[in-house]
């Protein structure tokens, strides 16, 4: 099995009230994504409540192999879904690793 672990920061010249939208439709379109891409077999974001630390989004996503991360990372309907971020995102982080 493998962990797909993401962190993302969002923008600070983000308004608050934009930042929560971005960060609540992200959540759902991720977490909609088991129904439409099979071979993940968990997904979760969790968005940050402490205003001092440096990530706004944790993505923690299980595959069974590091090619199904691959193709995940491609799928149109990831793609659709990570495309929320967009012109929000300031950095990204990820960890992939067996266990």
């Amino acid at each position: 099995m493998v962990k797909h672990i993401v962190l993302f920061k969002l923008k600070e010249t983000l308004p608050q009230e934009e930042k929560l939208k971005v960060m609540n439709d992200f959540k759902a379109a991720i977490e909609a994504l088991p129904a439409k891409i099979g071979f993940i077999r968990k997904i979760f974001v969790g968005l940050n409540i402490n205003s001092a630390e440096a990530w706004d989004i944790c993505l923690e996503s299980e595959f069974d192999t590091l090619a199904d991360v691959n193709a995940y990372a491609v799928h149109p309907d990831h793609v659709a879904a990570a495309g929320i971020l967009k012109d929000a995102k300031e950095g990204r982080a990820c960890v992939d690793y067996e266990f």
